[in-house]
């Protein structure tokens, strides 16, 4: 950007006016403070996203009774939501083991689609090879196929292999997802410079060691995000969990669904349960939210 004597000496004293002029309109721009209008409308979108929440708690602290006789709870909480949790925690219902199961899948799903799918997006967006683009495409196009379509096929290899049951059979077919080898590859395509990989070849590292050492690093913001969301799909799958395995050996959400079918008039109790399931995914948003923005933003950013 010329400064502006020089502009002054090669266009005059008048250009140099306009040119000063237009760089404070862009500073006073870029510096400006969004304006009430956006806090408002910021604000009536976090009461709607959060009153879901909020009122899934003022059931988990009431009684059947009340609940029965006020659907629409009163906007302060009773003081039932101890109990209520002590009766989740007291029922026949597999709570911990279904806890635990949970945990064991959404941790490995999120490795393994991170890993995988960064390794798909590196090579999509920085090796070439012959069918590049069409099976890019290929990949991609599969997001459009329902995940029903599949199931009867998936049931039966599960079943043949021995896996019915068991948690590999929630866990394999998710450990990568066409999502992740699509967000990875655009992110890569902007964000890693093909002069750091033709640097670490001259230095004599490996395609494996390029990738570890320097797409990895470059790749962070983006699988941080991926991992966040990987993990919020995985902690809240229902439909195939649902199918293959059985009220011995359940995930969380199919142990919320037992405790609904053996209360199902007690609404206490099931958003007790409920609001159980869900603050796991409240602590992610809490210690990670800075961090999903930002991966984000760092993905939405071209250059």
């Amino acid at each position: 950007m010329s400064s502006l004597p020089v502009i002054a000496q090669t266009a005059g004293p008048g250009a140099a006016r306009v040119a000063a002029r237009r760089r404070k309109v862009k500073a006073a721009g870029t510096n400006r403070r969004p304006g009430w209008v956006t806090y408002l409308i910021l604000g009536t979108v976090l009461l709607i996203s959060a009153y879901p929440i909020y009122y899934t708690f003022l059931l988990a602290s009431s009684d059947q009774v009340t609940i029965s006789q006020h659907p629409i709870p009163d906007l302060i909480p009773d003081g039932l939501l101890m109990d209520n949790v002590q009766r989740v925690l007291n029922s026949d219902i597999p709570l911990v083991k279904g806890v635990v199961n949970s945990f064991i899948v959404a941790l490995v799903q999120v490795a393994a689609v991170v890993m995988f799918s960064t390794l798909a997006g590196y090579s999509f967006a920085k090796l070439r090879f012959r069918g590049r683009k069409p099976l890019l495409v290929f990949v991609v196009a599969t997001m459009a196929i329902p995940t029903q379509l599949g199931v009867v096929p998936l049931f039966i290899v599960m079943r043949d292999i021995g896996w019915s049951g068991h948690l590999a059979a929630v866990i394999v077919p998710g450990i990568v997802t066409a999502f992740g080898v699509f967000w990875m590859t655009q992110f890569l395509e902007n964000a890693l410079p093909y002069e750091l990989i033709e640097a670490a070849r001259v230095d004599g590292a490996s395609m494996i060691r390029t990738f570890w050492h320097v797409a990895m690093p470059a790749a962070r913001p983006a699988a941080a995000m991926l991992a966040l969301f990987t993990f919020i799909g995985s902690w809240t799958n229902y439909f195939w969990p649902s199918i293959i395995l059985n009220n011995q050996n359940p995930t969380l959400p199919m142990v919320v669904r037992q405790l609904q079918s053996s209360y199902f008039q007690d609404y206490s109790l099931i958003m007790a349960g409920v609001l159980l399931s869900t603050l796991p995914l409240l602590v992610v948003f809490v210690f990670a939210g800075k961090q999903l923005v930002s991966g984000i933003m760092a993905g939405a950013v071209k250059g």
